[in-house]
């Protein structure tokens, strides 16, 4: 529901929405992005603030709010109406995506983060499926019910599934691994030895670990802002899914065909994104696991560039929206690269996934509906986006087996206090000597 609140827009726009409220192309390309602007910036803060508050609260409070906000842009009635529904709907949807993965990242351990999260994302790929087809229903069954357009109907119960589902999360999401209250102290133990055990460290902040200093770690640690650009370059690389609808209507059929047929891709790439994550996480291998799809999406481009074919170009819908699988472990490597002190993690997130979905609001002014039915100028720039993201990421797997080689040489030969005190819970919580958690840490190694 957090996808459909933001990709929503795009199947309304087939029945009317930029006609009734009087858009030019340029102003829906505004709509589009503006979201992005308040998504973004809101995402490192909302990151730190999860932190210092119970996570089942804070998200559920923010998946409520964006519900209403979702379901009030049916009250739109001109520009203004709408681009303010926008903005503030980015607000609370930044919480949820960037705040889902730190909190699997308090639960999980390297080896068992990719397919966890890979489980959330996939719900962003099937929102895609299952999004256009609940569209479709809604868009040509309620059309003029109680003389209200079909595409205000769509946001008016999207919204409100979005309302009932942020109420049920309250009851059902746990906090930290310390602080969950539905489970037993034996159970909370058990969670806090589970990842002390994986990284040698204990998962815990302590008195030097504030939020902003984590955030300072995070500026300063030079893979976060390759992390970020790249995510940035890749966003937009895979700017296609807020106009994938729109493509699917190039292909020459009526509203409600169009909606189906961009169905199947996404249903593909849910199916490919589970598995390529279950093998990530029992091979430990990182960048051809991420890389791998998003050179899928570069040969479904080259198709599309090379032929004006109906089923060629339906056939290079499924390698365009295959490479969401490969996306779907970017925030699952950050974790692994910045694995301590939690603090630090909790911001490169918020930086990473924050700065990278710039591209998502560039893309937004790439797919011109000037360079329609068969945009091959946004093709082109999206191809480029994604050579260029493979290279940093190839750029960060050297950076990390330098890292790696630099640990086998020189490892904890000078312990920050913060460290120290790491390694000293997790020897608690596991019940060995500092000297066995410290050889411990030494066998620490990144996932590339």
């Amino acid at each position: 529901m957090n996808y459909v609140g933001r990709t929503n827009i795009s199947s309304a726009r087939l029945k009317g929405l930029q006609k009734d409220l009087h858009l030019t192309d340029l102003q829906f390309d505004t709509v589009l992005a503006v979201l992005y602007a308040s998504y973004c910036s809101a995402q490192i803060p909302s990151n730190m603030v999860l932190i210092a508050t119970r996570p089942s609260v804070y998200i559920s409070i923010c998946i409520v709010l964006w519900g209403i906000v979702s379901a009030s842009t049916a009250a739109a009635q001109n520009f203004t109406g709408i681009l303010l529904c926008r903005i503030f709907i980015g607000l609370p949807e930044s919480a949820f995506y960037p705040g889902a993965i730190y909190l699997l990242s308090r639960w999980y351990t390297r080896k068992e983060l990719a397919l966890r999260s890979a489980i959330i994302y996939a719900g962003l790929l099937i929102s895609n499926a299952f999004g256009s087809l609940m569209a479709a229903g809604i868009l040509s069954d309620m059309d003029g019910n109680r003389g209200i357009q079909g595409w205000r109907w769509l946001f008016i119960i999207e919204g409100s599934i979005t309302c009932f589902i942020g109420f049920c999360a309250l009851y059902i999401l746990p906090d930290h691994p310390h602080s969950t209250r539905w489970i037993s102290p034996e159970e909370r133990h058990l969670a806090q030895v589970r990842l002390a055990e994986d990284a040698a460290e204990a998962d815990k902040d302590y008195a030097e670990d504030s939020a902003w200093s984590g955030f300072k770690q995070a500026i300063f640690d030079p893979k976060v802002p390759i992390f970020a650009l790249m995510t940035c370059s890749l966003l937009l690389g895979l700017s296609f899914v807020n106009f994938f609808p729109t493509l699917t209507a190039t292909l020459g059929f009526d509203t409600t065909v169009s909606l189906l047929l961009a169905a199947p891709p996404w249903i593909f790439a849910t199916v490919v994104c589970l598995l390529n994550a279950w093998h990530c996480d029992r091979s430990d291998e990182r960048f051809f696991h991420i890389a791998g799809p998003w050179w899928a999406v570069i040969i479904g481009f080259i198709i599309s560039l090379a032929t004006r074919s109906t089923g060629a170009r339906y056939f290079s819908m499924f390698l365009m929206s295959g490479g969401y699988a490969g996306a779907a472990l970017v925030l699952v490597w950050v974790s692994n690269a910045v694995p301590r002190p939690p603090a630090k993690r909790a911001a490169a997130i918020g930086i990473v996934n924050g700065f990278g979905n710039i591209g998502t609001l560039i893309g937004s002014y790439a797919w011109k509906a000037a360079w329609s039915p068969f945009y091959h100028p946004s093709m082109w720039i999206s191809l480029s986006a994604i050579v260029f993201s493979s290279f940093l990421a190839f750029a960060i797997r050297c950076l990390l087996r330098r890292e790696n080689r630099q640990l086998e040489e020189d490892q904890v030969k000078q312990l920050s206090e913060s460290s120290r005190a790491r390694i000293e819970e997790a020897a608690k919580l596991e019940g060995i000597s500092f000297q066995q958690a410290l050889d411990r840490k030494r066998g620490f190694r990144y996932l590339y």
